[in-house]
């Protein structure tokens, strides 16, 4: 599992990030819905 950095983005999105892995980025309606498309993603 990698550091990944969650917070509120625009029109009430969460954004999820991984700095680890540039260009790794997931958004969802819910920080756990974030952290669920982020896990798919990296």
């Amino acid at each position: 599992m990698r550091e990944a950095i969650i917070y509120p983005g625009e029109n009430g999105y969460w954004i999820a990030e991984c700095p680890g892995l540039p260009g790794c980025i997931s958004q969802g309606n819910s920080k756990e819905e974030a952290i669920v498309n982020i896990r798919e993603a990296s």
